[in-house]
């Protein structure tokens, strides 16, 4: 049975995830703490993994209860701040800005995140899938899959790349505690995927590998007009205005709706 397996988030975009029992729809479609903050430059561009390997050297942690984020750079030397207050967030990115070599600003958005696709919601992945990706590249474990691809809903219980059946004509949804899920478009992958997510060092010949196995499994039931190349993996999804401010739960039944 299709089920919910993991729910993650991203609290600081570009920097690691935290993994979640439940998670609210926001009123802009997304989840509730992912990509909730980010770090811009004085031009205005946001800092993440596309930008620089950097962000790989640090280990971070979130707590929604208090939004207190901790940061631990490659010296151990661990700093926590608790991003509800003005004097924090400043503090925050005091640290950011020396840590990265260029001045930095924190910003907030609490009712739709810093998505990169700002008209769409949360990423979808089958457990399957990153089991199958892990299999494609020698040493490289499940968790460093799904560390390196971040996807915010990950599904069990069915085959791998069954959420690439959810795009093009005709395709289905599904629907998790009353709230639906619609395929909008199947992710396109950057550098990120490539890189060792604890190291930041680059799998040799990453993409080529990728894109040959990912062409030699893709299954029959995709549609393969809705993808524009084989460097692609994990879908993105819309959530209808009437289904959000609900939550979603791990280890709830995922019902699929032709």
């Amino acid at each position: 049975m299709a089920t919910i397996e993991r729910l993650r988030v991203y609290p600081l975009k570009g920097l690691d995830g935290i993994d979640v029992e439940s998670a609210r729809v926001l009123d802009g479609g997304t989840l509730e703490y992912d990509r909730e903050f980010a770090l811009f430059d004085a031009d205005g561009d946001v800092l993440n993994g596309k930008r620089t390997a950097a962000v790989h050297e640090l280990s971070v942690d979130f707590d929604p209860e208090d939004s207190t984020l901790t940061v631990e750079p490659p010296d151990g030397d661990s700093s926590a701040f608790a991003l509800d207050t003005k004097a924090d967030r400043r503090r925050a990115e005091t640290w950011f800005s020396e840590f990265f070599g260029e001045d930095l600003q924190l910003r907030r958005d609490g009712s739709l995140g810093f998505v990169d696709r700002r008209d769409m919601g949360p990423s979808i992945v089958s457990t399957a899938t990153l089991e199958a990706v892990a299999s494609w590249f020698e040493r490289m474990t499940v968790e460093s899959a799904r560390r390196r691809l971040r996807a915010n809903v990950e599904i069990s219980g069915v085959p791998a790349f069954w959420e690439d059946r959810f795009v093009g004509e005709g395709a289905p949804a599904f629907e998790v505690d009353g709230v639906r899920f619609e395929g909008e478009t199947p992710c396109g992958r950057c550098v990120v995927p490539e890189r060792d997510p604890d190291t930041g060092e680059p799998t040799p010949e990453f993409r080529e590998r990728f894109v040959e196995r990912r062409k030699e499994t893709f299954p029959e039931w995709a549609d393969e007009d809705a993808f524009d190349h084989y460097y692609t993996l994990m879908l993105i999804t819309s959530i209808p205005e009437s289904d959000r401010g609900t939550e979603i739960t791990v280890s709830n039944p995922v019902d699929l709706i032709e």
